[in-house]
């Protein structure tokens, strides 16, 4: 129409072309417009969706601060059972390795030759009162007459004197059944504490006693079980103001971490805090007694003790799982509001169970991968997922904690 129109209004030729160049040029634009358009929508299709991620957010809670000491189990009663007299071991009354009760029959000997020692201690011990009985008399007939001058004074002292050596026979006599009798009890060998007996040392049949006193077994006390720990003279200082609190020292409660990393069921209390520091290892013994119904500790184990030293107030929290570490230096990767991932650098603190804290680098409620951390680059964009919220002390009462990010200096176990 609008060529038509030039040639109708007698435009020249020249202006007929531009109309037709600039029309073209519009539609050689459009389709290029439409082409990019459409080469974005197949880029579009053919890229993958971003990963899927699991993240957590940065909480800020107060939560103790827990050390661990190197300990050593010991009984708070341990008794040597030993043979007092010469004898032939007779019997053993129990069986080796299992828990005993007070006065329970451990041994016997052979008391034929100590009964006879004492009915022969019986019976001088009646010839004595025989004696005693006739110095009695003597002295009762011969002092009214004594008195009356009608014997000599001295027939009076010597009857005087028979009378106190009777006396004093009577007693030694008397002190010779009781030894007696003591020598013949120990032929009877009882538990003097209720506890666990372990393997024998001398079979029945052997001569025992003969020297010194032979030793048979020993007892040890199981319950309650005490534990020797060694602290740093620094965790100490922490932990005396815990135990200077509102509680009592008997009102901290202390997990025991057995060899093979479990936790002990039961929990344990600071019952002795030794007097000074060893000045040669700058440590200072502390001694924490744990129930032990099943007997279950034995004396001599080693473990660590675990206790609350401080408390750290309004700290920020994250699973220890999302941290990374690179050359030393440790990290996280954040998700922001627009799902985009950031690396952030953080100053890590102590662990609390399954979490650790941050002294800095983050802020309460931003979120980290937890779980595809692999699959996230900084930079990049994520499909973010929340985790399960766990709170700080549970996994820390299911299993030992992991060591601080940053270690403090555990004491070591002072000669035991």
């Amino acid at each position: 129409m609008a060529v038509l129109q030039c040639f109708l209004s007698g435009r020249s030729l020249a202006k007929v072309v531009a109309a037709f160049g600039v029309v073209a040029l519009a539609l050689s634009l459009a389709s290029c417009e439409k082409g990019e358009d459409a080469d974005k929508a197949r880029q579009a299709a053919a890229a993958p969706p971003p990963p899927a991620v699991v993240v957590a957010e940065a909480i800020q809670k107060t939560v103790p601060i827990y050390g661990e000491f190197v300990a050593q189990t010991e009984a708070k009663e341990t008794v040597e059972i030993r043979a007092r007299v010469q004898a032939f071991l007779e019997a053993q009354h129990f069986t080796e390795g299992t828990i005993v009760k007070k006065d329970q029959l451990l041994f016997t000997l052979d008391k034929r030759e100590y009964e006879a020692k004492l009915l022969q201690a019986k019976a001088q011990l009646e010839g004595s009162l025989a004696r005693l009985g006739k110095a009695e008399t003597d002295e009762r007939r011969l002092k009214p007459l004594a008195e009356r001058q009608a014997v000599p004074r001295q027939d009076y002292d010597n009857a005087l004197a028979n009378l106190d050596t009777a006396r004093a026979g009577v007693s030694s006599a008397r002190a010779a059944v009781v030894e007696s009798e003591l020598d013949l009890s120990y032929c009877t060998i009882r538990s003097p504490i209720a506890g666990l007996i372990g393997k024998r040392l001398v079979a029945p049949g052997n001569f025992v006693g003969k020297g010194e006193a032979t030793l048979l077994d020993t007892v040890s006390s199981v319950d309650p079980m005490r534990v020797d720990a060694t602290i740093s003279e620094a965790e100490y200082l922490k932990f005396s103001a815990r135990l200077k609190g509102p509680r009592s020292p008997g009102g901290v409660a202390l997990q025991l971490i057995l060899a093979d990393d479990s936790v002990y069921p039961h929990q344990g209390k600071v019952v002795i805090v030794d007097r000074a520091v060893d000045l040669k290892t700058g440590t200072l013994s502390m001694v924490a007694e744990f129930p032990n119904p099943d007997a279950l500790l034995r004396p001599g184990q080693f473990g660590r003790v675990r206790a609350p030293i401080e408390m750290a107030e309004n700290v920020i929290l994250v699973p220890r799982r999302a941290v990374q570490e690179t050359q030393g230096m440790k990290s996280v990767l954040v998700v922001g509001a627009d799902n985009m991932v950031a690396l952030r650098t953080i100053q890590p603190g102590e662990t609390v169970g399954d979490l650790l804290i941050v002294r800095d680098g983050l802020k309460p409620g931003e979120r980290v991968i937890v779980d595809g951390v692999q699959k996230a680059r900084p930079g990049s964009k994520v499909n973010p997922s929340m985790a399960a919220a766990t709170p700080p002390e549970a996994k820390a009462d299911e299993k030992a904690p992991a060591r601080p990010a940053e270690p403090k200096s555990t004491a070591k176990a002072g000669g035991k």
